[in-house]
């Protein structure tokens, strides 16, 4: 198994996991163009891409996704209430499947447990991904954790983390006050603090890879990100990485250690 992003981000959402010849997207917030030039960037077709998983409808994660799919003949995948809210882009779209929140399913030889998130979108959700031996969880886009998230991070080998900002750094921001809440609020982001603490309740003994993401670029460093996340593990901060907008990150293997 092995997983890179193509960018990571309020102005755009993309993450591919493989197993094998099974290649899925997790969102697809970039446009056309630059989702293929992403693609190219981590030397990928899109026509080898097998299926588009969506975890909410916000623009950044599902806005170039009805246009790609259209274009090679993907196959997409979204809760009934991102549907609801998506389903004006869906009618040329090759094949849609709505996915229950609880319930795990697989697309060839990827294992996908989706999860329920508190967001302020229609039914949002999140994901650990399987090969039969390891585990990927993704969490992004949550403002805070529950303890079914805990359970469904807890054992994995790999984690893409949402440290979107720093708590000083947005209340001193120039934002507006309601964007502030939003953000900060219990449907908003994780900030970097949020984020450790959850992470410092999870069995993390099996972790091979813990990548910050979705961080703001007026809202927070990826130097106070890592550190954060650093305290908790009692690792050094060269460990870790963060995706970035601009390029996500590169490919990441999971073996058997």
């Amino acid at each position: 198994m092995r997983f890179a992003s193509l960018g990571s981000g309020s102005e755009g959402n993309a993450l591919v996991v493989e197993v094998g010849r099974t290649r899925i997207m997790l969102d697809c917030g970039f446009g056309l163009r630059d989702t293929v030039r992403r693609l190219a960037a981590k030397a990928l077709q899109p026509e080898t891409v097998d299926a588009i998983v969506i975890t909410h409808e916000h623009s950044d994660h599902i806005g170039g996704a009805a246009r790609f799919a259209r274009k090679y003949g993907i196959p997409v995948w979204m809760t009934c209430g991102t549907l609801a809210v998506f389903r004006n882009q869906c009618a040329q779209l090759p094949e849609v499947h709505e996915l229950d929140s609880h319930t795990a399913f697989a697309i060839g030889a990827i294992e996908i447990h989706p999860f329920p998130v508190p967001h302020d979108a229609r039914e949002p959700v999140q994901f650990v991904f399987g090969d039969g031996v390891h585990r990927l969880g993704v969490l992004t886009d949550v403002g805070a954790s529950t303890a079914h998230i805990e359970a469904m991070l807890s054992g994995c080998d790999a984690l893409v983390l949402e440290c979107n900002h720093d708590r000083d750094l947005l209340a001193s921001s120039a934002y507006p006050l309601g964007l502030k809440r939003r953000i900060a609020g219990r449907f908003g982001h994780l900030d970097n603090h949020a984020a450790a603490a959850l992470l410092s309740r999870l069995d993390n003994r099996r972790l091979q890879h813990l990548v910050a993401a979705h961080l703001s670029m007026h809202n927070n460093t990826p130097q106070l990100a890592v550190q954060a996340l650093a305290e908790v593990l009692g690792c050094m901060p060269d460990w870790f990485s963060h995706a970035t907008q601009d390029e996500g990150f590169d490919w990441r293997d999971l073996r058997t250690v």
